[in-house]
């Protein structure tokens, strides 16, 4: 893994699909807690257990969402690439990963540092709760894709 210093970061949060149209002061302030990253192939991006301590938005790449089962150590529960955003277990106690997030190829994103947007959401909580309402469909996709690949391997 590969960063660019916050001050030579290119891409910017407004850019980035998940952030369109996104009028706040949020993202100037979200701007503050981005460095850019680019992940090799095979890197994992987070991994599950570990502290969720980052929010991704993925400009370039693929990445590979996976869960362990006893059956497939390395199950794949949906694929992500750019304009998608990785990452909500970073908002919600206990703050750890639940899935594996692999890049299938070199990968770019723009990382937030986690303590720091809860804190810029807290300090805002009408701004929090439209990144919230952003974050949600997000979140029901991932469950939706779980449930799909384990009834899947299990039969329903």
């Amino acid at each position: 893994m590969s960063s660019t210093p916050k001050r030579d970061t290119k891409l910017r949060l407004s850019e980035h699909k998940f952030f369109q149209g996104f009028q706040s002061p949020l993202v100037e302030l979200f701007q503050k807690a981005a460095v850019e990253q680019t992940f090799a192939a095979g890197e994992l991006l987070v991994r599950e257990g570990d502290p969720a301590d980052k929010f991704l938005l993925i400009f370039e790449g693929k990445v590979a969402l996976e869960i362990a089962t006893a059956e497939k150590p390395h199950l794949t529960i949906e694929t992500i690439g750019a304009g998608d955003a990785l990452g909500w277990s970073w908002l919600f106690p206990p703050q750890h990963w639940r899935l594996d997030g692999r890049a299938l190829k070199e990968t770019r994103a723009l990382v937030l540092d986690a303590t720091h947007l809860r804190s810029t959401l807290d300090a805002h909580p009408t701004d929090a709760y439209r990144f919230v309402l952003r974050l949600l469909p997000i979140i029901a996709d991932r469950l939706e894709n779980t449930r799909v690949q384990l009834l899947d391997i299990y039969g329903a």
